[in-house]
């Protein structure tokens, strides 16, 4: 089997997670900057065989898209244009954030660590990733 990777995009930065081979397990794997996003795909998927990318949906407490959308489609249509036998789906990631800085909270790390945007980034792709494969 191949893997799932996991995608919390952003503005500045973007959060990865992938599953491993089997599709059982959800791990963070980096974050990176977003502008430099499609070249670390580029490079991950020449090494590695992801058969799906979940990507975040940023919706509203009233089931409409968030601003962020706006931010994510051109990234979507880059997807498809780079990795075309690669499928996408969307999740749904409201309160990824508000679980990902508990989560942090939980594993006792202090707060100057806990401030880490791109730990925070990672561990909500992780959440994604893990929502996603709970719901199979």
């Amino acid at each position: 089997m191949a893997r799932i990777l996991a995608i919390d995009y952003g503005k500045v930065r973007t959060g990865l997670a992938v599953t491993d081979e089997l599709q059982i397990i959800a791990s963070g794997l980096t974050t990176v900057k977003t502008k430099e996003l499609i070249t670390f795909l580029k490079d991950y998927l020449s090494k590695e065989d992801v058969e799906l990318f979940l990507v975040g949906e940023p919706k509203q407490m009233d089931n409409t898209p968030s601003e962020s959308e706006v931010l994510i489609k051109p990234f979507l249509s880059q997807l498809q244009m780079f990795f075309p036998n690669v499928p996408v789906k969307r999740v749904d990631e409201r309160f990824t954030s508000k679980m990902a800085t508990q989560t942090l909270i939980d594993s006792g790390l202090k707060k100057k660590q806990r401030q880490n945007k791109a730990l925070l980034d990672e561990v909500s792709a992780t959440i994604i990733l893990q929502s996603y494969l709970y719901n199979q």
